[in-house]
Formats: structure tokens, sequence, C-alpha cells
């Protein structure tokens, strides 16, 4: 009988969880979405909501950190939010350069976002009341997003878009076979209930290959999540950044990257704190928040000048790049 070596399992658990849970999450978003959609709100405060929230990086935080491993979990919180920033705008600014006239006040609410998560940190340490602080500041963000959204002096998208999505899927009911209404309601049920058991299994799959990986490749649990974990988890975002641009939405496409951002610096990192507090001394603050502030920086100047174009995409690829670099030296 041939023995299967024990790294190739590790690593094969881990894909398959990380895989189960995206598809998980990406079931259950697809379902409140359905719903959502009916409120006729503007596209871009419903991608900043949906989008944004990035449901799976949470589940797979939480499950590091109920797998004692603290430091997984943070690296995916700075991992994923530097996806977004360098891998997935400067993909998109390389395959369809683009130009956009964004908000400022969107510009400016991403630009703060990680004030609250660096001062907190400023002492070495995320508590369980940071955590709580944390949380709780996305809620503000989320309404002030929607307020914003309802006024036509600032309004980024109207929902013409929404309703034409809404139409469609009514079309695409009419034509399904009609069953009777409780059975109806109990599918409607029943797929959220099973992307919930999807992401549960999954998480936990993945927390264990993960913790064989560890010991396998010389990372520590932080470069780790930042890294590899983080860029497996993110894959998605290259989709929901890159392909509204290459469609000519790029709108779409930065709503994704605004509501990323404060989704990862604040309600994701604060989830994970709360569950037992966390040290953000040391690489963190010489190698993970420099290269995410950088990496904002540039993102941010970019939308203020209106127009990613392919160097400044190169730049921001070459930015991620040597984070992964500073993951592995440091």
């Amino acid at each position: 009988m041939v023995a299967v070596p024990p790294l190739l399992v590790a690593a094969v658990l881990f894909l398959v969880g990380i895989a189960l849970v995206i598809e998980s999450v990406e079931t259950f978003v697809e379902t409140v979405a359905e719903a959502a959609l009916g409120l006729g709100v503007s596209t871009f405060f419903l991608t900043v909501l949906l989008a944004g929230v990035d449901l799976e990086n949470a589940v797979l935080g939480v499950a590091a950190m109920t797998g004692d491993l603290p430091g997984v979990a943070l690296g995916t919180v700075f991992g994923e939010a530097l996806f977004v920033l360098g891998a997935a705008v400067g993909l998109a600014g390389l395959v369809a350069p683009f130009e956009i006239r964004v908000p400022r006040v969107y510009i400016l609410l991403m630009v703060v976002s990680p004030a609250p998560m660096l001062l907190l940190s400023l002492d070495g340490t995320l508590s369980r009341f940071d955590g709580a602080v944390l949380v709780g500041l996305f809620v503000p963000f989320v309404v002030a997003v929607y307020w914003l959204e309802t006024r036509t002096d600032v309004q980024f998208l109207a929902a013409e878009a929404v309703e034409e999505a809404l139409e469609e899927e009514n079309e695409r009911e009419d034509g399904e076979h009609e069953g009777s209404g409780s059975d109806r309601g109990l599918r409607a049920l029943a797929v959220p209930l099973l992307a919930v058991v999807g992401m549960t299994v999954g998480s936990e799959l993945a927390v264990r290959g993960a913790r064989d990986l560890l010991g396998a490749v010389g990372l520590s649990g932080l470069a780790f999540g930042a890294t590899a974990m983080s860029f497996i988890a993110s894959l998605e975002e290259l989709f929901l950044t890159v392909e509204p641009v290459r469609q000519g939405r790029p709108h779409l496409g930065v709503g994704n990257v605004v509501g990323s951002m404060a989704f990862f610096v604040t309600a994701n990192a604060g989830v994970v704190a709360l569950l037992a507090p966390l040290d953000v001394g040391g690489s963190v603050m010489t190698v993970h928040w420099p290269f995410l502030l950088g990496l904002l920086a540039g993102v941010v100047a970019l939308f203020a000048r209106g127009k990613v174009d392919r160097p400044a995409g190169a730049l921001l690829l070459a930015g991620y790049g040597g984070y992964w670099v500073a993951n592995v030296v440091v």
C-alpha cells in the first residue's frame, strides 16, 4: 500500500477547505443578494456591502483563531487588503486601463479607514475592547455610504442596474417550475443553511491543513496567512475588480475596493481580536503596515487622478510582489 506524504495531505486539506469556504460564501451571498436587489438601492452601495464584505476571510480568520493560529488570522487581514490594492487594482490597470471619476468623499473614506486600527495598534496589542471598537466602526461606514448614495449630488451610481438585475431575476423565476409556497420557502431556507455548513466544514479543513503546512514551509503564521492563505482565498477579488473594469463598468470594481478596504481593517480585524488579544508589534509595524499604507496611498492617488493605466498597474503589482518577498525574508 502506497503511503501518502503528510505534506500532500495537508496541502489537499488546505486547498479543498479554502475552495469549499469560497463556494459556500458565494452561495450564501447570492441568496442574500436576491432579497437585497428588491430594495432598489444603488449598485455602488450593494457592491460595497455584498462584495466588499469578504465573509470568507472573516470565516477563515475566526477558524484560525479557534484553531490557535492567531498569526494566520492576523495575516489574512493584511494579506487580503494588500491583495485587493496591489494585485486586483494592478491587474485591472494592466488588462484594461480605465478612467473613472470617484467622488472625493469615497476617496476620503478609503484614506481614513485604516486609521482606527493603526491607532489602536500603537501599544502593540489589539485587545478585545479594541476589537469591539473596530467591529462597531464598520456600521457607521455602511450607513454613511448608504446615506451618500441617497443624495443626488453625491450618488455614485443610480439604481437602474439593480432594477435590471431584479427584472432578470424575476424572469428567471417565472420560467422555472412553480412549486407550493411552503416548498419555495423551504428551498430558500435550505440553501443558506447548507452554505453555512459548507463554511464551517471548509474552514476546519483549511485550518487543519494550514497547521501542518506551517511546520513544513518554514514560514511564521503571520507570513503564511499574509501570503499563501490570503492569495488563494482572495482569488475571487480579481474577478470582482478586474471583470467589471474589463466590461466597461469600473465603478463596480471601485465599490469592491472601497468596501473591502473598510471591512478588512475594521470589522474583519475586530472580529478576530474579539476572540483573543492579538500581538501587533514587530513585523506587523515594520512590514505589514508600511506596505498597506504605501499601496493604499498609491491606489488613492490613482483614483483621485481618475485614471489607472498600465504603468500604474505594473507598479501596484510590483508593490504586492515586494510584500511577498518581505514576508519571506523577514
